[in-house]
């Protein structure tokens, strides 16, 4: 027997598999080929799975009213193709936000890890991979194909062009628009976003060492600093920095960023001299 709740008003398609310990609230619409795992809490006014997509939840997700999740991409290519949304565990999902099915394009999956918290108003494009621990402040919003490393923070009302990459642990301040790729563990802002700092508040309260967060600030500062090329920056910090497993990762999402680094070369662009 079933060990789930629904409230009478709800209409659940045929497809749809429950696991135990799933709430859903009045006047929901759950349609098509969903999976929700168990704990999840699916609050009145929630719109999940589509007529042709493939929507799997994990386990104890947050689905707050008006929420659309799993509705078909935003691209005049898409002809409902039968793509798919993967959610982890863990996440919340604020009120009116919206998460797109991707298209066929790459690998046909948008995919959304664990532990993420994405307030009212946020939009995940089709085809994004939005990874864990990740948190978006109200009415921001990504476009296709952007992929969010682990541990980011983005403030509110923040803009995201398509193919965009935010790197591990950087935190993206407030009305930010951003157009090139983030770099791991700095601290960005402005209209276009740079670069302008090392998160290091952010960096101590994820567990990094003093020497650590030191480490990582040296790399940023020598890629932020000076009138150096790019490839002279990366080449300064393998042979300046110490080769942590963070730092490898810094150096590796440099050289394969694909639309450039979001960089303000001059002086006045840093805010953090120490």
């Amino acid at each position: 027997m079933a060990n789930y709740k629904i409230h009478p008003s709800s209409v659940i398609s045929a497809d749809v598999e429950i696991a135990d310990d799933v709430e859903i609230g009045p006047y929901c619409l759950i349609q098509g080929k969903v999976k929700i795992g168990k704990g999840t809490f699916v609050e009145g006014h929630v719109t999940l799975g589509s007529r042709h997509g493939i929507l799997e939840i994990g386990e104890n997700n947050h689905f707050s009213p008006g929420a659309v999740i799993g509705g078909a991409p935003q691209d005049i290519s898409y002809k409902g193709e039968p793509t798919s949304l993967i959610i982890g565990n863990n996440n919340t999902f604020r009120e009116f936000s919206t998460v797109n099915l991707a298209t066929s394009k790459h690998d046909k999956k948008t995919e959304i890890g664990n532990n993420g918290y994405f307030m009212a108003y946020t939009h995940i494009g089709h085809d994004c991979k939005v990874g864990n621990n990740v948190i978006i402040a109200n009415d921001s919003h990504l476009g296709g194909h952007c992929i969010i490393d682990d541990g980011v923070t983005i403030g509110g009302v923040s803009a995201f062009n398509q193919f965009v990459r935010v790197g591990r642990g950087a935190f993206v301040a407030g009305s930010a628009v951003v157009n090139k790729d983030i770099l791991p563990f700095c601290r960005a802002q402005g209209n276009y976003a740079m670069a302008r700092a090392t998160n290091k508040i952010g960096l101590s309260r994820k567990g990094f060492s003093r020497e650590e967060v030191s480490n990582v600030h040296k790399a940023i500062r020598i890629m932020i600093l000076g009138s150096h090329t790019v490839e002279e920056g990366i080449a300064r910090v393998e042979q300046e920095c110490v080769m942590s497993e963070n730092i490898i990762y810094f150096i590796n999402f440099m050289k394969t960023t694909k639309r450039g680094l979001a960089i303000d070369r001059s002086p006045k662009g840093w805010q953090d001299d120490e």
